[in-house]
Formats: C-alpha cells, sequence, structure tokens
C-alpha cells in the first residue's frame, strides 16, 4: 500500500467513530494550545522585563538603603533610612565613572482635578531623572534646579495621568490637587508603556524631590538613588567607586556588611531572565503533562481499535498484506489523530495568547520555535503511543483473527 493509500484506509476507519476520534483528538489540543500559550507568557514576560531594562539605560545603576537588624530580628531590603541627599550629591561630585545622579522618593496619593480624580504613584526626584532614567518631556518643561530648591509646587505628569484626568485637553497649566495641596501642571512626560503583569510606567506623577520631603511625606532621608555611569563599559567600575563612597560616608567597618544595595541593570537583567527561565520550564512541563495523557489516550483508542478490527486484520493478512503494512495502517491512524489535534492545539494556542494579552494584559510573544516544538512533540507523542497498539496488531495470527467474533 502506498502512503496515500494507507492515509484514505486510516481517515475511513477514524471516520466510523468520530465521537471517539473527536475526543481523542480533543486531549493532543489542549496540550498544544496549553504548550503555546504558556510559553508565550514565559517569553512575554521576558521581552517586557528586557524592554523595560532597556528604557532605564544599560548604564543605569540603583542604589537602595539595606536590611536593618533590631533586637535580634533582620528585617528585608528597605527597612532602613540611610540613604540621604548628600549621598547623592557626594556620588556625582566624587566618583570619576558617574555622569548623572538622581535621588528619589516614592509614595501613593490621590490626584485630584475638578471632579475627576485617580491614584497614582507620586515620585519626587531632580532635574537629572530625565537624564539618569531616559524620559524626556512630551509637552511643557521638567522640575528645574530652582523648583528643587524651592519645594515648588509643581509637576510633571505621566501619560496615563493626563489622560485619566485631561483627556485630550492640554495639562500644562492647569492645577491639579495632590493630598490637598495645589500643584501647577508644568509638563507630561512621553509614553514609556507597560512594565508586564499590569504594571504601567506611565502611572506617574513628578515633583520636586525636596517638595515630596517636606510637604507630601514629612522626611529628610531618600530611598533610591538612580545613577548613570559615564558609558556601559564604566558600570563596573562606577559601581566599586559607589560602593567604597558610600561605606566610607555611612563609617562602615571593613568587615561588616553594608547598609545599602547597589543593582546594575545587567544584574536585574539577569536575574529577570533566570527567573524567567526557570517559570517557562516549570508552565511548559506542567502543560507538557496534558500531551503525555493525550498520548495515552491515543494508545487507549487505538487498542481498543485494534481489538474492534481483529477480523479485518486477519482478512487483510489472507489476501497478501504483510506484517508491516498493518503496522504502517495504525501508525499513520495514530499519526493522523495526533497531528490533527497538534494543528488544532496551534491555532488555539496562538488563540488563547491573543486573548490573554486583550483581557488579562498579560505581555505575551508567539515564537515560531515554541510553535514548531509543540507541534512537533505532539507529533512524537502521536508515533509512540501507537507503536504498540500498531505492534499488537501486526503480530496477530491471520487464522486466530478470523475465526475471532
Amino acid at each position: 500500500m502506498n502512503p496515500f493509500e494507507l492515509l484514505r484506509v486510516g481517515v475511513q476507519a477514524l471516520s466510523r467513530n468520530r465521537m471517539r476520534s473527536s475526543l481523542t483528538v480533543l486531549g493532543i489540543v489542549i496540550g498544544v494550545a496549553a504548550v503555546i500559550a504558556t510559553l508565550a507568557i514565559g517569553q512575554g514576560a521576558r521581552a517586557a522585563v528586557q524592554a523595560q531594562i532597556q528604557a532605564l539605560g544599560a548604564n543605569t545603576l540603583t542604589v537602595l538603603p539595606g536590611t536593618i537588624t533590631a533586637s535580634g530580628a533582620r528585617s528585608g531590603m528597605g527597612s532602613t533610612t540611610t540613604l540621604t541627599p548628600d549621598d547623592a550629591l557626594a556620588i556625582k561630585a566624587e566618583c570619576s565613572g558617574v555622569e548623572a545622579v538622581a535621588p528619589g522618593v516614592r509614595t501613593v496619593a490621590q490626584v485630584v482635578y475638578g471632579n475627576l480624580n485617580w491614584s497614582t504613584s507620586v515620585q519626587g526626584t531632580t532635574p537629572e531623572f530625565v537624564f539618569v532614567r531616559q524620559w524626556p518631556v512630551a509637552n511643557g518643561v521638567f522640575i528645574t534646579d530652582s523648583d528643587v530648591r524651592g519645594a515648588a509646587k509643581v509637576c510633571v505628569l505621566g501619560s496615563n495621568v493626563a489622560q485619566q484626568l485631561f483627556a485630550d485637553a492640554d495639562p500644562v497649566g492647569q492645577t491639579v490637587r495632590i493630598k490637598d495641596i495645589p500643584f501647577r501642571v508644568v509638563g507630561v512626560l512621553i509614553p514609556k508603556g507597560g512594565q508586564g503583569f499590569g504594571g504601567n510606567q506611565d502611572d506617574v506623577v513628578i515633583v520636586p524631590i525636596s517638595t515630596a520631603q517636606r510637604k507630601l511625606m514629612a522626611i529628610t532621608y531618600v530611598q533610591s538613588i538612580a545613577v548613570s555611569a559615564v558609558s556601559e563599559k564604566e558600570v563596573d567600575d562606577a559601581s566599586a567607586q559607589i560602593t567604597d563612597l558610600l561605606r566610607q560616608r555611612h563609617r562602615i567597618r571593613p568587615d561588616a556588611d553594608a547598609d545599602f544595595f547597589l543593582f546594575t541593570q545587567q544584574e536585574i537583567a539577569s536575574s529577570a531572565e533566570a527567573t524567567s527561565k526557570v517559570m517557562t520550564l516549570l508552565l511548559a512541563s506542567i502543560a507538557a503533562v496534558s500531551l503525555l495523557v493525550g498520548g495515552i489516550g491515543i494508545m487507549n483508542i487505538m487498542l481498543v481499535s485494534v481489538t474492534e478490527r481483529t477480523r479485518e486484520i486477519g482478512i487483510r493478512r489472507a489476501i497478501g498484506a504483510r506484517r508491516q503494512d498493518i503496522l504502517l495502517q495504525f501508525l499513520v491512524e495514530s499519526a493522523f489523530l495526533a497531528l490533527a489535534g497538534g494543528a488544532l492545539g496551534v491555532g488555539l494556542g496562538m488563540g488563547s495568547a491573543v486573548l490573554i494579552t486583550q483581557f488579562a494584559r498579560w505581555p505575551t510573544l508567539i515564537q515560531p520555535m515554541a510553535v514548531a516544538l509543540a507541534f512537533g512533540f505532539a507529533s512524537v507523542v502521536g508515533v509512540f503511543f501507537g507503536f504498540y497498539p500498531a505492534h499488537r496488531a501486526s503480530r496477530l495470527d491471520p487464522v486466530e483473527a478470523l475465526r475471532y467474533e
């Protein structure tokens, strides 16, 4: 029998029990769709993290306050308040590998304009923020040094906040209220886009750091210091210089732990990459189990089919069919079930990824390699689990098969 004849006979045999064949295919469909959707979620998360890191700049470093131990209890990162505005000034003045420094504080507040309001992140910083974060204004101006010195009540809106409060109107020159304090809008930042899993970088209001410290938060310390190295090659040198300087300023003994943490974008990228790979592998492994279950379903159905078609097998053997013909016949049928399920699963998986992005707002990225991997795995599963029933069919004794009732 030629391959086309094998396929024709196989499809004809499977069509005799359409419901049973459809349910068997459904197991493969769900497995392939689950693998593609989970890989798309994992790849989308990795791409979103990498895009955010690139948006921050490859030569950007971040200094955060460290841990604190009180009465034997050790708190986590950020639990102490060891960073000061003077630390930021010292980093800029004394570290040759540093080009720009932007200390920052952050709080959450309700921003009100007229009868509209929006809960958002309010960040206090300095004019160098636009350089360190590579985030210029789209309209108006950014905060200035004089705004910081005078603790001026001015603000720059992220594009999402501007849209929520002003829609298509120009916010520049208007007055909003933050914690019942009036602020004049002087600019709007360019859109940066989401940062993955529902986050939005544009959902922010920027104010002078002195204003945030004195009038919104009543603090004197800073919560973070964003640093831009002279170049990407100078990041490691800048990191070492900042570490040595802050340990000296904070009077930390050589054998003692630092009271701050310093992260580079490369470290964040490597950590995010490793975490994403583990999560993607875990999700794909869980989804692959459903493919194995689908393969077991194919084996079960093919064994039933061999039993039902015992006399048919005997007749074919009696009129000259070889064992390899019977083997190929049942292998073609199991492979057809797997390939049909794989094709439908690819469509369902890609559609599911699109729906996840639209409704759950999770970033997804469908890669051709992931589609090929899922489809190929489904094919292998079909052939692997179909081999035993096919082999069993090919080994049936023709005389006994013809006697089977």
